[in-house]
C-alpha cells in the first residue's frame, strides 16, 4: 500500500491530512506515513495528527512514498515539490469524494481538489493545481501548472489562467477571460478584462494594484 507523506504540516498541511482521511474512507488506497516540514515542532498543541519525519531537504524517498504538497503559496510549493522530484518521488493527486465533475475532463499529477468542488465538462487542469473548497470551474476553462484557485471562486466557460497563478477566495473570472502567468487576483475581485502576466489586481472590476 502507498505510504502518503504531506508536505508543510502547517494549517493547510492538517487540512490536507484531513481530506486523505476523507479519500481513504471512500476507498482510497493509502497509509498516512507523516509529514515533511523544516519546523519541527509545527504540530505542538495540534494531537492527532501523524509525526514530522523530516525536512524536505534531508528526506530520502522509500520506495513505497507517494507525496502531495500541501503549500498554499505557489512559489514555495513549486520550490519543495521539485525538490522530491529529483530525488526520484512520485506525486498524487488527492480528490475529495465530494467533487462534481462532468465528462472529458483531464488532471495532472500532484492535484488538490477539496470539498465540493464543481468542474464542469471538458476542462483541463494541469499539474500541481490545487482546488480551495466550494470553486466552481465553467466548461472549457483551463488552469496551468502550479497554480492555485481559491475557495468559493469561479472561473466561467473558457476562462483560463496560465501556470503560478494565485486566485484568492471569492474570485470571479468571467467567460472568456484569462489571468497570464504568475499573476495574483486578490480576494473577492471579479476579472472582467484579461489580466497580464506577472501582477497582482484587486477590486469590482479587478485593477492592477
Amino acid at each position: 500500500m502507498p505510504n502518503l507523506i504531506i508536505i508543510g504540516a502547517r494549517g493547510f498541511g492538517r487540512e490536507i491530512f484531513n481530506l486523505a482521511k476523507d479519500c481513504i474512507s471512500a476507498g482510497t488506497e493509502l497509509s498516512i506515513k507523516g509529514y515533511l516540514d523544516d519546523k519541527s515542532d509545527a504540530l505542538d498543541g495540534y494531537p492527532n495528527y501523524p509525526p514530522i519525519l523530516s525536512s524536505v531537504e534531508n528526506y530520502e524517498v522509500q520506495p513505497e512514498d507517494v507525496f502531495v504538497c500541501a503549500l498554499g503559496d505557489v512559489h514555495y510549493k513549486r520550490q519543495y515539490a521539485e525538490t522530491i522530484l529529483k530525488k526520484g518521488g512520485q506525486f498524487i493527486s488527492l480528490i475529495h469524494p465530494s467533487i462534481c465533475q462532468w465528462q472529458n475532463t483531464s488532471w495532472g499529477e500532484g492535484c488538490i481538489a477539496l470539498r465540493n468542488v464543481v468542474v464542469s465538462c471538458d476542462v483541463k487542469i494541469g499539474n500541481f493545481v490545487t482546488l480551495m473548497d466550494h470553486c466552481i470551474i465553467g466548461h472549457d476553462a483551463r488552469i496551468g501548472d502550479w497554480s492555485s484557485v481559491g475557495a468559493s471562486s469561479m472561473m466561467a466557460g473558457f476562462s483560463s489562467i496560465g501556470s503560478m497563478v494565485t486566485l484568492h477566495p471569492h474570485v470571479e473570472i468571467l467567460p472568456h477571460k484569462s489571468v497570464a502567468d504568475n499573476a495574483t487576483v486578490g480576494a473577492g475581485s471579479v476579472v472582467l478584462r484579461n489580466v497580464k502576466e506577472g501582477i497582482t489586481v484587486f477590486g469590482v472590476p479587478a485593477t492592477k494594484l
